[in-house]
């Protein structure tokens, strides 16, 4: 195998381990930084302990490497576990999973309520400018 061959191997194994956990979710607090850093959007996913439809769609969409890449590629994941803690920007949650995309200023730019498969949450991600 040539250094190039070994260098392309290497670099896949990488990336792909980069996102065999799923999306790699941030606190508020670090979210925020991040995106006024990079210029991202933050996703806020709103959940609560035992919520049956929040570990559903972690299982089925948030540990799927290629949503994970794309999330992050896109968005900057902050994950708020309303049974410990409260929500930012006096944020209001009707249901959980709710998702709620804010701008590096802390606007509210789309609220995203409801469990969903991947493909119809891709289509609400494809959506927030």
């Amino acid at each position: 195998m040539n250094k190039l061959s070994q260098l392309f191997l290497l670099l896949s194994l990488t990336f792909s381990s980069l996102f065999a956990e799923g999306v790699a979710w941030r606190s508020w607090e670090a979210g925020m930084k991040e995106a006024k850093a990079s210029h991202k959007i933050v996703m806020i996913d709103a959940v609560r302990t035992g919520c049956h439809y929040c570990d559903e769609m972690e299982e089925a969409v948030f540990k799927d490497e290629a949503m994970a890449a794309y999330i992050a590629k896109r968005f900057v994941p902050v994950k708020i576990n309303l049974s410990k803690e409260k929500m930012p920007l006096e944020l209001v949650v009707s249901m959980t999973p709710s998702f709620f995309f804010i701008s590096e200023e802390g606007e509210l730019l789309k609220t995203v309520p409801g469990s969903w498969n991947q493909e119809d949450f891709r289509s609400f991600l494809d959506g927030v400018k």
